[in-house]
């Protein structure tokens, strides 16, 4: 993936960069959580988005 800041989507829709702020904002968002809880999430089950959604009782995709 690259970082290019002009995309600001959700470019890999497996994995969860936490260290591009942005990428953080639309990650909370499209779980609707707060960007803390998102951090929390992916401190307690790693950067895989199936895995965050699971523990936040979200659905993924």
């Amino acid at each position: 993936m690259s970082d290019d800041l002009t995309k600001r989507g959700l470019p890999d829709q497996r994995r969860i960069n936490v260290n591009e702020p942005w990428e953080v904002k639309a990650w909370g968002e499209k779980f609707g959580v707060t960007e803390a809880q998102l951090l929390a999430a992916v401190k307690a089950v790693g950067v895989m988005a199936k895995d965050v959604a699971r523990h936040l009782g979200k659905p993924y995709p």
